[in-house]
């Protein structure tokens, strides 16, 4: 819940339009969105600058998304190094089925790691555009939401000491377990979604095996193939829900991935080391509204999709982009607009790729569910992919974020 702030006599206290709690792709975004407009911010992080270069997280962008970066000057990397994907294979039914949705779109995903694209957001804002961060911070809180005079306190982790930073307006980009998350009042509706199931996420040093994304849908569990870079690549593999990682040696990784990935029809698998294996357990959850009082969320602090449908990252940029306009427009000519409308407007988009990622996971695990009916309906929508094009070009839509009107 949100508190009081500290008494105004504090020796630390400082003053920014925004703050930004949370150094991630929100956060950065937005922060690179105000400097641009002349607005000052502060950038709040709990962790190391090179920790978040680093973390492992998605790679998958929509192309919407590439160009709302384009736009505000913030894809260069992006555009320099990222591999653009036009099509994704099923693999069922002992064979490969491919699906070119840019033939039935026109359209395609860009794949650049995550800590790629934090990597240049962190670079833009703080080295280029001259934006104030502190990293490594602790004990983050959030006051007087309610006010028109908010407030952020931090301890310093040079000097132990605490900070008070007096803002206008909070932007909470700091995840589930964040200080925003944790000053949202109790009436909050939080609506949360457990599938039941785990994903054993891995990274592997072995070049991909095909220059797409691969669906496996076995009878033993869904598999995933991912490709980062010519030198790397992601696969999942599902498993129980809190499973141990280190119950999975190498040997049992890739005799799974082989088995469930495997085609008759195609190649087998490029194995490789395995730099990274974690157990995500998959669930989605959506905060409504996202916004209280002068609190605004976006990315992970307001709604999760699970990797299901690589969903994520995006989401985070949508958010990100209506917020940092929104801001800039308030505070630059005091049109509020933007402001009054943001929950709804990001919602909309929220909630689009919750039922499609919802959609997906039936179509991933169903054949593994243990339900001989479940298992063949999943194997019809399958094969409808293939033989529909009003079902093709529906799914095609919806896995490249252009279906509705957002």
């Amino acid at each position: 819940m949100t508190s009081p702030s500290p008494h105004p006599g504090s020796p630390a206290a400082t003053r920014f339009p925004v703050v930004v709690v949370g150094a991630g792709p929100a956060g950065l975004t937005v922060g690179n969105i105000l400097r641009a407009a002349g607005v000052d911010c502060l950038v709040l992080e709990t962790e190391s600058r090179a920790f978040i270069e680093q973390r492992p997280r998605a790679g998958v962008i929509e192309e919407w998304a590439v160009r709302g970066l384009e736009q505000r000057g913030l894809a260069a990397g992006l555009s320099a190094r990222a591999e653009r994907h036009s099509e994704c294979e099923f693999r069922f039914d002992g064979h490969g089925h491919r699906f070119a949705y840019a033939e039935l779109t026109g359209r395609h995903h860009w794949v650049y790691p995550q800590p790629l694209l934090v990597t240049d957001l962190v670079r833009e804002y703080a080295d280029v555009r001259g934006g104030e961060i502190r990293f490594g911070v602790r004990d983050v809180r959030l006051h007087d939401l309610d006010s028109d005079r908010p407030a952020v306190s931090y301890t310093d982790p040079d000097s132990g000491e605490r900070q008070l930073v007096h803002c206008a307006f909070v932007a909470g980009c700091d995840g589930a377990r964040g200080a925003s998350r944790a000053a949202l009042p109790g009436r909050t509706r939080i609506s949360r979604h457990d599938y039941g199931i785990g994903w054993l996420a891995l990274l592997a040093e072995a070049p991909p095996s095909a220059d797409r994304v691969l669906f496996g849908m076995h009878a033993d569990g869904f598999a995933g193939h991912m490709p980062r870079s010519p030198e790397m690549t992601r696969y999942y593999l599902q498993c129980p829900p809190g499973d141990d990682p280190d119950a999975w040696s190498e040997e049992r990784v890739w005799d799974e991935l082989q088995r469930r990935l495997g085609a008759a029809d195609r190649p087998p698998l490029r194995e490789g080391r395995l730099l990274e294996k974690r157990v995500l357990d998959m669930h989605n959850y959506v905060v409504e509204p996202m916004v209280s009082g002068r609190l605004f969320l976006a990315g992970d602090a307001a709604h999760l999709v699970a990797p299901i449908a690589a969903k994520g990252m995006n989401l985070a940029l949508n958010d990100a982009f209506l917020l940092g306009d929104a801001l800039v427009a308030h505070l630059t000519t005091g049109d509020s607009s933007g402001l009054d409308g943001y929950s709804d407007a990001c919602l909309r988009r929220v909630w689009d790729y919750q039922e499609f990622s919802q959609w997906l996971s039936e179509i991933y695990h169903g054949t593994s569910c243990g339900d001989p009916y479940r298992a063949g309906t999943t194997l019809a929508r399958l094969r409808r992919l293939f033989t529909s094009p009003a079902a093709a070009a529906a799914f095609a839509e919806q896995y490249l974020g252009t279906a509705g009107a957002y």
